[in-house]
């Protein structure tokens, strides 16, 4: 029956649950996999915690989508992680020892229920996952990764960079969408970043990137990175976007959160006519919000945006004084005071509108779940993946 077999791929997933970074199964199978080809780990991070819990999570998915018999969504993102993976340098003979070595890791996980049944169901849903990402990687004719240079790295707070590149080739990619980012500080280790502008023909492309405690790479993005350094970035992903011809717009900003917001407005703003868009942009002090000024320039052209500054203190912190005043300049609302989750929906549940979240997973999390509470419909709401 192989991938129909229910009970089978059921078995598979119980072997990988809870799908964890020291998870038996998954653990066993690196192992087998850097012992059957040598080569391979050098294409990984020193530190595997992180890339065991993605990679559990992501077969726990992918096998929970075969047993409720839906297959086009794990397909497609089984392709694009087979693409994805072009830019870590792997090739399609990996493919071929990466099938060897989770096959035996199941059947090692599973001996002891081993049957003709498992058998077949096992190498199915191995030789699927190997065949749509080597076939997917194969088939794209577009390049594996962009390379680029910095050419400002701006400190416009504390704890936040505003970072400028200059690609060896332009970029194509949609407003709202964000890039797997490789920096030269931390070898091996990528970390998602949204673009901030729309994408520029000329191959300009910028960044804003918050340092977070226990983050080794954004850390390095905003205390380290310096003029001339290259940069490597992936191909882009994520669908975040504002139907023109749609409802009227919320968008909810925390931090840094803003860049694929700040991208999509300025993209509307290429057009003379757009739905209202209300933007509540959040921080934890004043001097956090960095970029009203730019807000208020776009909004100082165009009508249909309104912009509303939050932060969760009322004063800023002593070492505000070695950054410029981001006071709201006249003609934005007056900024409020709280947090965004509780200050947005004071003003109702925004049931009505086409709704833009991006900010850390906690504020994303909170917010949704502020709005849905108040009545807004989830399916209204829209904001990056968020882990489970």
């Amino acid at each position: 029956m192989g991938l129909e077999d229910h009970g089978s791929l059921r078995a598979l997933r119980a072997a990988i649950d809870p799908p964890s970074a020291d998870n038996e199964l998954i653990s066993g199978f690196y192992t087998r996999w850097f012992a059957i080809d040598p080569t391979i780990r050098d294409l990984f991070p020193p530190d595997m915690v992180g890339q065991r819990a993605a990679f559990g999570h992501a077969l726990w998915w992918v096998l929970g989508e075969l047993i409720a018999q839906r297959s086009a969504e794990p397909v497609a993102f089984l392709a694009q992680l087979g693409r994805d993976h072009r830019k870590y340098g792997v090739g399609q003979e990996h493919y071929t020892t990466l099938r060897d070595a989770l096959y035996t890791s199941f059947r090692s996980q599973l001996n002891d229920r081993w049957d003709d049944a498992l058998d077949e169901t096992t190498q199915d849903t191995v030789a699927l996952i190997a065949g749509v990402m080597s076939g997917a990687a194969h088939a794209e004719a577009g390049p594996a990764w962009w390379d680029g240079t910095v050419i400002e790295h701006n400190r416009v707070s504390r704890d936040i960079a505003v970072v400028r590149l200059q690609l060896d080739r332009p970029m194509d990619y949609q407003p709202g969408q964000y890039v797997n980012v490789h920096v030269p500080q931390c070898p091996r280790r990528w970390r998602y970043l949204s673009p901030a502008i729309p994408a520029d023909p000329g191959g300009a492309i910028e960044f804003h990137v918050r340092s977070v405690v226990g983050g080794m790479i954004s850390t390095a993005i905003v205390g380290e990175t310096r003029v001339g350094h290259r940069w490597r970035l992936s191909a882009p992903h994520g669908a975040m976007e504002v139907d023109r011809a749609g409802e009227d717009v919320l968008m909810v900003a925390g931090s840094t959160g803003l860049a694929p917001l700040r991208a999509l407005i300025m993209d509307l703003a290429r057009f003379p006519n757009n739905p209202r868009v209300h933007l509540f942009f959040g921080a934890r002090y004043p001097c956090e919000l960095y970029d009203l000024h730019t807000l208020w320039n776009i909004a100082a052209h165009n009508p249909w945006l309104s912009v509303s500054p939050v932060s969760e203190y009322n004063r800023n912190p002593p070492w505000a004084a070695d950054y410029p005043d981001a006071d709201p300049p006249r003609g934005l609302h007056v900024r409020q005071i709280g947090r965004l989750p509780q200050v947005v929906t004071k003003y109702g549940a925004w049931g009505d509108r086409q709704i833009l979240i991006s900010g850390s997973q906690k504020m994303i999390e909170n917010t949704t779940a502020a709005l849905i509470a108040k009545g807004a419909p989830g399916e209204r709401i829209q904001h990056d993946p968020v882990a489970s």
